[in-house]
This record gives C-alpha cells, sequence and structure tokens, in this order.
C-alpha cells in the first residue's frame, strides 16, 4: 500500500471474498432485482417500528456475507460500518449480536465506498485477515431523519431523491480472489452553496467531480480505461450537473459513465423522483449489479464513486449549506 499525490492510495493486495445485498419491495421492482441476494415484500421487514426493519436489513446482509464467504462471525477481525441514523444506531445496535472489533464511519451516502477504503488499509497494513464491510439505509428512517416522515404526506418536488431500502456488505481479504480492489481516492469536503435538502444530488455533484478529476489526474489515468465509471446518489438532478462539470473541466465521460440513483429504479414507471439515494444505492448496485457482473466476465475494471451529502438538518434549518463528499475506488477483475 502507498500513498499517491494527496488523496490517492494504491493498495497491493486487496481481494473481495464475498458480496451481498438485501433489497425492500420497491427495489426489487425495478431493473436491477436479479443481481440482489435477497429482498423483503415489505418496508416493515416482519418488524415493528422502521428503525427495526433496517436493522433486520444489516444483519441480514452481515449473515449473507459470511455463508457466502464460508466464514464464522469469530473470523471476521474487523468490521467497518455506518448508516444514516443519528450516532449510527443502526450498525451500533445490530452488531450487538456480532463479537467483531468494530469501527463505526459515517460518510453520509458515501458509506459503501468509505468503509472499504478504510477496511482495505487496515487489511494491506497487516492487521488482519478478514475485513468486513457494511451498510444500510431504509427509507422511512431516513425520511424521518433528514426530511419529513412519510406518515406527514408532504409534497415532494421532482428534484427529490427516494432513498432506497436495502443492505449492502463486501468481506475483504489478501487472499487471491476473483475481484481485487486496486486504488482509492478519497474525498475533500466541498459546499457548492446549495441549501435545498430536496435537492441533494446537485449538492454532491461539484464534489463528485473534484474526486473524478483529483483520480485522474493522482494515477494519470486514461478515463477510457474503465468499463464502468459509477457515481452513487446523483440521479437525474446532480447527474446531469455532474456532465456539465465534466465538460467544464473537459473531461470526456462518453458511453461509459452512469449513476447508481438511476440505475436501482425503473425512473418512467417507478415512484422515485429523481431516483434513489441513501447509503444502500451505491452499495447495492456495487455489491450487485457491478460484482456480479465483473464475476461473469462482462466488467473488468470499474470505478465507483460513492457520494455523500454531509448535511444536518437542524444546521439546513439554520439555512446553512449543504456540503459534500465523495470516495473513489476502482475494482479490477482478476483474469
Amino acid at each position: 500500500m502507498r500513498k499517491v499525490g494527496k488523496q490517492s492510495i494504491i493498495f497491493d493486495k486487496v481481494y473481495l471474498k464475498s458480496a451481498s445485498t438485501i433489497v425492500g419491495p420497491l427495489e426489487m421492482q425495478g431493473p436491477l432485482a436479479k443481481y440482489y441476494d435477497a429482498n423483503y415484500d415489505n418496508l416493515y421487514c416482519e418488524k415493528q417500528n422502521w428503525e427495526q426493519a433496517e436493522m433486520q436489513l444489516f444483519s441480514d446482509v452481515l449473515d449473507i456475507a459470511l455463508v457466502k464467504a464460508n466464514l464464522a462471525v469469530d473470523e471476521i477481525d474487523m468490521i467497518f460500518a455506518g448508516d444514516l441514523n443519528n450516532q449510527l444506531s443502526i450498525a451500533n445496535y445490530s452488531l450487538r449480536n456480532y463479537p467483531i472489533p468494530y469501527v463505526g464511519i459515517y460518510g453520509a451516502c458515501s458509506t459503501s465506498s468509505l468503509s472499504l477504503i478504510n477496511g482495505a488499509c487496515v487489511l494491506d497494513g497487516g492487521l488482519g485477515k478478514y475485513i468486513l464491510c457494511a451498510t444500510s439505509s431504509h427509507n422511512a428512517t431516513s425520511e424521518r431523519q433528514f426530511r419529513y416522515p412519510t406518515e406527514y404526506g408532504g409534497q415532494k418536488p421532482d428534484s427529490i431523491t427516494f432513498t432506497v431500502t436495502g443492505a449492502g456488505a463486501g468481506i475483504l481479504t489478501r487472499n487471491i480472489c476473483d475481484v481485487r480492489l486496486t486504488k482509492a481516492t478519497m474525498g475533500i469536503v466541498v459546499d457548492s452553496g446549495t441549501t435545498d435538502s430536496l435537492d441533494m444530488g446537485r449538492s454532491m455533484a461539484p464534489a463528485a467531480i473534484h474526486t473524478l478529476k483529483t483520480h485522474l489526474e493522482d494515477f494519470q489515468e486514461d478515463i477510457n480505461s474503465f468499463d464502468l465509471i459509477l457515481t452513487g446518489d446523483l440521479s437525474t438532478y446532480g447527474a446531469k450537473a455532474f456532465k456539465e462539470l465534466a465538460r467544464e473541466f473537459k473531461i470526456d465521460l462518453g458511453n461509459n459513465y452512469h449513476d447508481c440513483g438511476m440505475l436501482v429504479y425503473d425512473l418512467e414507471n417507478q415512484p422515485v423522483f429523481a431516483g434513489g439515494s441513501g447509503c444502500a444505492c451505491a452499495a447495492v448496485v456495487m455489491y450487485g449489479y457491478v460484482v456480479k457482473q465483473m464475476l461473469a466476465g462482462r466488467l473488468n475494471k470499474v470505478l465507483v464513486i460513492a457520494t455523500g451529502a454531509l448535511l444536518n438538518p437542524i444546521m439546513v434549518a439554520q439555512k446553512e449549506t449543504i456540503p459534500g463528499i465523495a470516495h473513489a475506488i476502482v475494482l479490477e477483475r482478476v483474469k
């Protein structure tokens, strides 16, 4: 492992041993349904309230990852995990049942990439054999956390994104596997000056383009070397802004760019407004669609730029701006 430039890292020997996903009912009706490992047919996930439902998703995705890796809980050296709830309460409460050294992390909706970067650094530093990385989100818990409870029934503009109900997890190892984590670029906080919590896609777009630009410069990377470039959850409005910013920086995204928030749902036929968002948005697309496409030999090299809006609802009510951040990782198929 070594540092490149100010923000980037090359990993020597980090592989993805297993990846797991679980989603809710609306996600299972979307175009990526066949790539998920499990699903629930209602938002309660057989529990009594929304928080318990998200905890169920979180626990389920850990168990699926362990089964797919043929590992027991006590073989995991460390877990990096987080969610969107106050004090990372979903991860905290869920992990009461898993005696694993735990580092809670918060990157808003960029948590999937942030957890992998942290886990890869620990693993490549020789501090473990198996590192588990996980995140979750739930539409009802997130809406209550950052905007209004779904029961409130407030009107929503077209620019709003729809929090993905689901969870994703990956187990990292130094043993050779079919998918390798080779590079990463840590994002910086970029504040575009936006204040609308109902339009977070455009709040995050400047952070995403800063991370992409930095990644390309640090590694002297040709953008056409990637089979696919994914942003996390910019969705319709944010992805458009991202493309416009790319043109300003003379970055030709070509036809190999897409956004997870626009992939996870059928935007024409599902009631999701601008598209998907939330910690699970990039997680289920990456751990589900991307990894399975790589295992099938259809993708060889993918850049995932998970994005996060670092807003606090109280500070937004005080007319503060919404800073954004984006963390990038490169996944490569071992040929």
